[in-house]
Formats: structure tokens, C-alpha cells, sequence
């Protein structure tokens, strides 16, 4: 695999490589991973059953992800595997590089990358490209959700495999490291998500604060990419009641992933959102934007608004503020269904099936 900073990153494609791959492991593969020098300690080497292989790059916004699938394409090549599996449409344009060598490639799109607001014209015009990359150099296509699926095969008249992500069975724990941030437990609002335009932070800030009295405080998880002006703008806004904690990870997530009292998620662009998947699985009401990707991945276990309405969001808000019996419904439900649609053991069963339609016949 590659196309991903490093794993182990509890977040987005990496997270997604890592659950699939350590499955894989386990089932008796052997499994290698490429990551970058820049984001997995050197001394790692093995993880979860994988071997991970560290390459350099330019670690620059546009050239980092390129330049690094650019020498897994070529180092995958001494290996000799079975299956070369790609993440991310913006590395697409190697897929056929192993393919050259009698080697079939899998790329999995998370989303359509050329939306994202942090590019700029020639990178954006670059993603947008690689929608005809994306399924015509590979010898199978992947993508996370419907919506994704019916894009592609809209476009390129090709068929797309759909694939989902999964989420893991969590355990809740109970407030300990969160108290020092003046934590209770069901005392604030989470939002968990890298701090770019697309994830929508900026409108949930906006519509709390114009909440009457919240009684509850904001808290938000999550740190941008390079030096980013957005980034700078969103916590201007920091004080008592809302809290930037940064990136998190380990026992303090899963203690804010335990306690909230609502998850917010009004991002405008998804492919399907791991960190959502994680949010139900600890049991927590979710309130997310109406974009199509959110819908399917919440069904009918969570809460909508109107994508980009500040209105919508804070009147959303308010009523499940003064509703703790309808959010304990939502509880019960996110926890249920989103074991029943996504499971990590299910994805990477349909991998694995995938992998081995692709290799040679033997009679």
C-alpha cells in the first residue's frame, strides 16, 4: 500500500490503511506499507503485523503526497507483489505503473481531492484530472460511499467498486485527563476534524455563538496543515467556553469521544468520514450537515442541518440542548446501526475477495 503520510495516524486514508492492512496481517498476508520519513518515526519498522518502508519526499503542501507515491510506485516494483493497493485519486496517475510490470492495482478514492478549498489552481486542475486516471490506470476502482461510486461511473462509464470504511468496537471511558481542561463529562459540544475550510468548523463557531446561554462548552480537536490563515482566524475566537485542544489521539480522544453531550460534523465535502463512524461507535449523538455523504453514513441514527446554515446549525443545536431525551434516543441508535453497516472485518473481507479476483487464474 501506499499514498498515505504514515501510519500509525488515527485519522482519514491512513487510518483506513492501517485497519485493512493489520486484517490483512493477521489473515496471514504479508502486508507493506510505504509512509513518509516525515511522519513515521524511522525506528518504527514493523506495526500491527505490517512492514512499514520509509521513503523521502519534497514536504511541501503540493509536492509532499506526489513525490512520495512517486518512489512507491517505482520501490514496489523489487517487491513483486501480488496486488499494489493505491489510496487517494491524487496518486491514481501511478496505478498503471505496476500494471506495465504484469502487476495489478487497486485505487481506493476517499473523495474527490480537487474540491478541497487549500488548493490552488494548478494543483486543483491537476486533482480534477486524475478523475479519468482515477479509473481508467488502475485494474480496479474502489470508493467509500454511493455518492463517490455513482460519480465515477457516471464520468468514466466504467465500473467502481463500492467499498465502505468501518469502525472498531469502543470502549467509553471515564473522565480523567479531560478534567484538566475543566472537563466534566456531558458538559460540551465535540467537533473533531482537521481545521480546514471543507470540515465546516467556522460555521459551528458562528453558531454557537449566537446560542442563548449554551450552558455547555465547545471543544475542538483538530489542527491544520502548514502555516494556514484559516487556522489563525478560527481560534481568534478561543476563550472559556470554547477550547482548542489541537491534534488528539490515545486516551484523551477516546475520553472526549466518551463524554460529549453532542458531536458536530458540518463539514461540506466528505467521502465518508472515519472520525464519524468513531463518534457512533462511542455511542454519541451526531449532528451533521445534509450533504449526501453525511446522510447515508448516519441513516436514520443521527441529526441533520442545512449544509453551509449558520441558522439551521445553532436552531439544531438548541433544540437537542433542551431535549436530553431525544439525544439519548440518537445515542442508542448511532451505536446500533453503525455496527450493523460498517465493520472493519466486513471491508477488509471484501479486499481480500477483490485481491484475488485480480490474480492470475493457476489450473
Amino acid at each position: 500500500m501506499f499514498g498515505i503520510k504514515g501510519i500509525p495516524v488515527p485519522a482519514g486514508a491512513e487510518n483506513v490503511a492501517e485497519q485493512i492492512g493489520s486484517r490483512l496481517a493477521q489473515r496471514g498476508h504479508d502486508v507493506i506499507v510505504y509512509v513518509r520519513a516525515n511522519y513515521t518515526p524511522r525506528e518504527l519498522k514493523e506495526y500491527r503485523g505490517m512492514r512499514l518502508v520509509h521513503l523521502p519526499s519534497i514536504p511541501t503542501k503540493n509536492l509532499d503526497a506526489i513525490t512520495h507515491s512517486c518512489l512507491a510506485a517505482f520501490a514496489s516494483l523489487a517487491e513483486k507483489p501480488d496486488v499494489v493497493h493505491i489510496h487517494a485519486t491524487g496518486n491514481s496517475i501511478f496505478a498503471c505503473l505496476p500494471r506495465l510490470f504484469g502487476i495489478p492495482s487497486v485505487v481506493q478514492s476517499h473523495g474527490l481531492d480537487w474540491q478541497r478549498a487549500k488548493w490552488g489552481k494548478f494543483a486543483r486542475a491537476y486533482l480534477k484530472m486524475t478523475d479519468y486516471t482515477t479509473v481508467h490506470f488502475p485494474s480496479v476502482t474502489t470508493a467509500v460511499s454511493h455518492k463517490l461510486q455513482r460519480y465515477y461511473q457516471e464520468k468514466s462509464h466504467r465500473p467502481v467498486v463500492y467499498i465502505p470504511n468501518g469502525v472498531a468496537p469502543s470502549q467509553k471511558v471515564n473522565p480523567q485527563e479531560i478534567l484538566r481542561y475543566g472537563l466534566k463529562g456531558n458538559d460540551y459540544i465535540f467537533f473533531a476534524a482537521r481545521l480546514v475550510p471543507e470540515k465546516g468548523c467556522h460555521y459551528l463557531i458562528q453558531a454557537y455563538q449566537s446560542l442563548c446561554s449554551p450552558g455547555k462548552k465547545l471543544v475542538i480537536a483538530g489542527d491544520g496543515n502548514y502555516d494556514d490563515p484559516y487556522v489563525d482566524a478560527l481560534k481568534k475566537n478561543a476563550n472559556e467556553h470554547i477550547l482548542f485542544l489541537g491534534y488528539v489521539k490515545g486516551r484523551l480522544l477516546a475520553e472526549l469521544l466518551s463524554n460529549a453531550y453532542l458531536y458536530v460534523l458540518p463539514s461540506e465535502i466528505e467521502g465518508l468520514s472515519t472520525g464519524l463512524l468513531e463518534a457512533m461507535s462511542y455511542g454519541n449523538c451526531v449532528l451533521v450537515s445534509d450533504i449526501e455523504e453525511n446522510v447515508e453514513a448516519i441513516g436514520e441514527a443521527g441529526v441533520t442541518f442545512k449544509s453551509g446554515s449558520c441558522q439551521d446549525l445553532e436552531a439544531k443545536i438548541q433544540v437537542l440542548l433542551q431535549d436530553e431525551a431525544l439525544v439519548q434516543h440518537y445515542r442508542r441508535l448511532a451505536k446500533q446501526i453503525v455496527f450493523e453497516r460498517y465493520d472493519w472485518e466486513w471491508v477488509t473481507d471484501q479486499y481480500e475477495t477483490l485481491y484475488k479476483t485480480l490474480l492470475p487464474k493457476i489450473t
